[in-house]
């Protein structure tokens, strides 16, 4: 499970679009955290096939944190997570959404000098002012946001990122920018993010309520294709380089994340730790495959399963199973 932070300045629609995505009540005053499936309708699809008596989505923990950057409370929440969602007001006549974002920005780029310089202190006190890799990254990384470089695109050695990554750096983190739209607009062309998706928070957020198939129908009604929890999700997943690999068969169905380009072992360890140290091989099948074959004893009998080693990579949609001797 993968945790989102969400963050943006005050009356960004933060705690409307958490709403939104998690169809939870957002409180003024304390952290807002909801886990929610990640929608996958290919689950459904192969629970129906094999008869599966349970079906396991792969789940993203949203958390809205009141004061985001601008409290302490609220950065060291914002440490934990493994991506931010930064929202942005793209709503109303005074909405300037480059200059929001600029300011999200600017706040996180501060934090980030702040917990640097604090760590860098403590690193030259250690030293002593011997040579030290540890004082060399931090002083690196201490350029980079000075210079207003985000950690992540300061092209840092990796070791210096795994040195980073224990003061858990916000802009280290992978960014996805959420513009919070009013209906009928589209993200704005200014924000120039090629990875930034439209939400329409303050609609999706009145249908919170609902039965899930009346929301979606409502929100047809008012133009809405795509529901906000799938476009972030989506893109966090692009930005974290996940891919979802699936398992089934009649006790159960499965989606799994694992990052993009693990290995068959590692997969299965994403699995149970055993299937990893006891991996031996694994039978493998992309979802249509077997879709087209009708059941995975029909693919079978067609030839289509694949066996592969410790030296495949997994790709999106594969459905494995893993032979393991412990």
């Amino acid at each position: 499970m993968k945790d989102i932070g969400l963050v943006g300045v005050s009356f960004s629609g933060k705690s409307t679009l958490f709403t939104a995505l998690t169809r939870a009540g957002s409180h003024g005053g304390q952290a807002n955290v909801a886990v929610v499936p990640v929608p996958d309708p290919r689950l459904a699809i192969l629970t129906e096939m094999e008869r599966s008596r349970k079906t396991v989505a792969a789940q993203v923990r949203f958390i809205d944190v009141p004061g985001g950057v601008s409290s302490a409370q609220g950065v060291a929440k914002l440490r934990e997570v493994e991506a931010l969602g930064v929202v942005i007001r793209c709503f109303g006549a005074d909405a300037d959404p480059v200059e929001e974002l600029a300011t999200v920005r600017g706040d996180l780029l501060l934090a980030d000098l702040s917990v640097v310089d604090s760590a860098l202190h403590k690193a030259e006190k250690r030293a002593k002012g011997k040579p030290s890799g540890e004082v060399a990254g931090l002083q690196a990384a201490h350029v980079a946001l000075e210079a207003e470089t985000p950690l992540r695109d300061a092209r840092l050695e990796p070791d210096v990122i795994s040195e980073l990554r224990g003061i858990a750096p916000l802009t280290l983190k992978p960014e996805v920018v959420v513009a919070n739209l009013e209906e009928g607009a589209e993200v704005p062309a200014s924000l120039a993010d090629p990875g930034a998706v439209g939400v329409f928070a303050s609609i999706e957020a009145e249908t919170a309520e609902m039965d899930p198939d009346e929301a979606r129908a409502l929100l047809e009604e008012f133009g809405v294709q795509e529901p906000g929890l799938e476009k972030v999700i989506a893109a966090c997943y692009r930005a974290l380089d996940l891919i979802t690999f699936l398992t089934t068969g009649e006790d159960e169905t499965r989606a799994w994340e694992v990052r993009r380009g693990a290995t068959a072992p590692e997969a299965a360890g994403v699995i149970h730790t055993d299937l990893q140290r006891g991996f031996i091989r694994a039978e493998v099948i992309g979802y249509d495959e077997l879709v087209a074959a009708g059941s995975m004893d029909a693919a079978k009998a067609a030839g289509k399963i694949r066996v592969e080693g410790k030296e495949y990579v997994v790709r999106e949609g594969d459905i494995l199973h893993v032979r393991f001797a412990v």
